[in-house]
């Protein structure tokens, strides 16, 4: 058996998407008449209250789309430390759009106004003003943890107050929703801006939709053909996005509870320290080096990844069920016999 948690993008489509694959109408998207992705773009606005969408192939191209339609070159952008799109997403924000990313400390991706307020930059002759928030919810490298609605009022405040943009990255934001029981709405109605990934815990094979107000997404399209972005009969990859956006939403919570199902169990075993997940990142630090870890774990047929010298991170997703949670705490059971 092959458990593969090294994240909720290796999920394989599902029978219903292949099958919306096979009847998709299609059409040419870059000429604006493909049927099926402007089904999926219309979705997307309306679960995320906002006027428009676009489907873009990746979240780094939705995030950088993002930030290239509410800058210019020279402003500066807020952003947490660890964020996506400071950490893996290559430099593109310095490389694309030119803009200063002002780095953030939080607690486990949640900023305080006060360190905001530090960083954010007043323009004038000598400094570029910052002109944009960056949020991340849930944080990849917290843990999959969740801003709340609280969280997002707050920043919306601030950010009204000063007179700056809200982009959210919502690659997992409807795992966010899900954790609070709320709307999605209730999240995104407090941004300007979110791109939600459809191939995380969503199980699209591929794509990501950028959604805010209608004049941003004009730009947004501008912007996804500078960058190479624009598809033809991508009515064949929205299909799949039609089907996670109406299907894979609610199920999410399975994912939650399995993470927390295998946190349970290893919390007792030798060697291993275990965070609480909020949703379906399971962040598990060990006393022995992670990649030991990782490596034994291959072995055993548990696909992971270390994201720090001792810390591991498991990602739970549609393809593991109940049985693959008691044979990844198995094989960490009797991995720990031996490596501890």
């Amino acid at each position: 058996m092959t458990v593969d948690l090294r994240s909720d993008t290796v999920t394989r489509p599902t029978p219903e998407m292949m099958a919306a694959i096979a009847s998709a109408p299609l059409g040419d998207d870059v000429l604006g008449d493909d049927p099926t992705v402007t089904e999926l773009e219309a979705l997307a606005a309306e679960m995320t209250g906002m006027e428009a969408a676009v489907f873009v192939p990746s979240g780094t191209m939705g995030n950088q789309i993002g930030l290239a339609s509410w800058t210019k070159p020279g402003d500066s952008v807020l952003i947490e430390d660890e964020a996506h799109v400071l950490y893996y997403e290559c430099g593109a924000p310095a490389v694309l759009s030119g803009v200063v990313l002002r780095g953030v400390p939080s607690e486990g991706g949640r900023m305080s106004i006060e360190d905001l307020e530090k960083k954010r930059l007043r323009g004038d002759i000598h400094t570029p003003g910052t002109t944009l928030l960056c949020l991340e919810n849930t944080h990849n490298r917290g843990g999959g943890s969740v801003l709340s609605v609280a969280d997002h009022l707050a920043y919306r405040a601030f950010a009204d107050q000063h007179g700056l943009r809200v982009h959210l990255d919502g690659a997992r934001v409807f795992n966010a929703s899900v954790a609070l029981g709320v709307d999605v709405r209730e999240i995104t109605a407090l941004v300007d801006s979110v791109s939600i990934c459809l191939s995380k815990g969503l199980a699209s094979p591929v794509g990501s939709v950028l959604c805010g107000p209608a004049d941003f997404i004009g730009r947004a399209r501008q912007w996804r053909k500078r960058l190479g972005g624009g598809m033809r009969q991508a009515g064949i990859l929205a299909a799949c996005g039609l089907v996670s956006l109406r299907t894979m939403v609610d199920r999410l919570a399975d994912d939650h509870a399995r993470a927390r199902a295998l946190a349970s169990a290893l919390t007792s075993m030798p060697g291993l320290s275990p965070h609480d997940p909020a949703t379906n990142i399971l962040m598990v630090d060990t006393v022995v080096a992670a990649d030991q870890w990782q490596q034994a774990l291959a072995v055993a047929g548990v696909m992971c990844f270390p994201v720090g010298a001792n810390r591991l991170r498991l990602v739970f997703h549609k393809d593991i069920d109940d049985d693959g949670v008691r044979h990844t705490a198995e094989a960490f059971r009797q991995i720990a016999v031996t490596l501890v």
